[in-house]
C-alpha cells in the first residue's frame, strides 16, 4: 500500500522487491569481501538465471565510490548517508558515468541542499517504512 501510495503522490518506486532491481548493500559487500566480489556474484547470478536488472550498489565513503567506478557494470551508485560537500564530490568523480542517488536522513529540510549536489535520484525511505496508517475499521458511531 505505501508503495502504490508513493505513486499516487506523484513519486516512483525503482524497484519493488527483490526480484525487480538488484540493490547491493553494505552488508554484502561485507559478506563478499570487497565491491568487486559482490558485483561479480551478482552477475553471475544474473547470467545463471538469464535476468536483465538494474544493479545498484551502495557506497559509504569516497574510497568505496572509486571501487565501483573500477569495477563498473552496474547501473546506480547509492550515496549513504553521505554529508553535503562529500556527495558534491562523489557526484562530480561518478561524472554521469553511472546514475547516482543520494539516501539516509532525508527531510523536508534538506531534500532541496541535496538536490543541489547534483545527484539524480533521492530516495526518501520514511514515504515507506514511517508512513502513518489509516483507521479503516468501518466503526459505525453512535
Amino acid at each position: 500500500m505505501e508503495k502504490w501510495a508513493v505513486r499516487i503522490g506523484g513519486c516512483q518506486n525503482y524497484r519493488d522487491g527483490l526480484y525487480d532491481w538488484i540493490m547491493i548493500k553494505d552488508n554484502h559487500v561485507d559478506a563478499c569481501g570487497s565491491i568487486k566480489k559482490a558485483i561479480a556474484k551478482v552477475h553471475k547470478y544474473l547470467q545463471k538465471n538469464k535476468l536483465d536488472l538494474g544493479i545498484t550498489v551502495e557506497v559509504r565513503n569516497l574510497v568505496e565510490v572509486h571501487e565501483v567506478m573500477e569495477a563498473g557494470g552496474i547501473t546506480r551508485i547509492m550515496f549513504d548517508n553521505f554529508e553535503l560537500p562529500l556527495l558534491r564530490e562523489a557526484v562530480a568523480i561518478v561524472n554521469n558515468r553511472f546514475e547516482t542517488e543520494a539516501s539516509g536522513g532525508v527531510t523536508l529540510h534538506t531534500i532541496r541542499k541535496i538536490a543541489e549536489t547534483g545527484v539524480q535520484f533521492i530516495s526518501v525511505g520514511a514515504l515507506t517504512h514511517s508512513a502513518g496508517s489509516l483507521d479503516l475499521s468501518l466503526k459505525i458511531q453512535k
